[in-house]
């Protein structure tokens, strides 16, 4: 089963707008993209930071051929022109990153008990839709949830009833995931998203006070903003690097301009790769938190703080 990203190009490939030159390109791409997950499974390191650099090359690597070879290389201007609501380019990082942390958390520690995933729908709240006059089963317990571009969760079941002994009968079973650790992904971030963000992350951490939020993105797009206000543990610019000049990207909305101008996008890509950094970065966090032991008063007053 293909996951997101791979979806995405099955989807284009089967659309009814698709130009007719532009199919055989697709087909091409989803042989790549089933040999880059193969890659990517079968890669492996020898401690966590070669496990880091070996995947985040194949990531390079495969985005590149999506963004200027499949998108930009187009003869048509149909893939580059709809590229926000094709997300052949934006999902790329989505597939990747589950298999990228799974990868090496297993490379730590050996195994993983989390779920590990895109679009997961995690917990955001709890309500009861009932009243004195109609108490309806369980109170009328229902859960929000919130889909997030990346989680790591626990599986939670919930019971309620107003009987003590929970009869099956008069109690409502609920499933739904905790989010431990969650992150935004954005290629551009703006200032609009940095603020959506923001309120994301507090609704968040009042749904679960222990997890943690963090902002990914390939491009800045606004002026830095710190984070100390806010409730976004980290933004994290995975390329280092600002979105490319509007009057630039307007030269790439055809296909005579984007031929004019490969040469500086292809280089620009190459000047600004994911950087493996960031992404040991991220990983790094994640670790810390699996490694948050309760604290002993012994050890704490042998370092002196807490």
């Amino acid at each position: 089963m293909r996951g997101t990203h791979g979806e995405k190009i099955v989807a284009t490939l089967n659309g009814d707008k698709t130009p007719e030159l532009d199919k055989p390109r697709l087909q091409a791409a989803i042989r790549r993209y089933d040999q880059w997950i193969i890659s990517l499974n079968e890669a492996h390191g020898d401690g966590l930071e070669d496990i880091v650099k070996k995947l985040v090359d194949l990531l390079n690597e495969y985005k590149n051929y999506i963004d200027l070879d499949l998108i930009f290389d187009s003869p048509e201007d149909f893939l580059y022109r709809q590229k926000g609501q094709l997300k052949l380019d934006n999902t790329v990082i989505e597939e990747f990153l589950p298999i990228f942390v799974k990868k090496c958390i297993d490379n730590v520690f050996g195994t993983c008990n989390f779920e590990i995933s895109s679009q997961t729908a995690t917990f955001s709240s709890v309500y009861f839709a009932s009243s004195l006059s109609n108490p309806t089963i369980g109170g009328g317990i229902s859960i929000k949830t919130k889909d997030q571009d990346f989680s790591m969760s626990r599986k939670l079941f919930l019971k309620s009833s107003y009987e003590p002994n929970f009869s099956p009968d008069k109690t409502v079973t609920l499933e739904t995931h905790l989010g431990y650790i969650l992150a935004e992904l954005k290629t551009n971030l703006d200032k609009t998203m940095f603020q959506e963000a923001s309120a994301t992350a507090h609704d968040v951490k009042l749904a679960v006070t222990g997890a943690k939020y963090y902002l990914l993105c390939d491009y800045l797009d606004m002026t830095p903003i710190s984070t100390a206000t806010t409730d976004i543990d980290e933004i994290l610019i995975m390329r280092k690097a600002k979105r490319i000049s509007s009057n630039i990207r307007k030269s790439f909305n055809t296909y005579s301009g984007r031929q004019a101008l490969r040469e500086w996008y292809a280089n620009y890509l190459t000047a600004h790769p994911y950087d493996w950094k960031m992404f040991k970065r991220f990983i790094e966090h994640i670790i810390s938190q699996m490694r948050n032991e309760d604290l002993v008063e012994e050890s704490v007053l042998e370092v002196g703080y807490f």
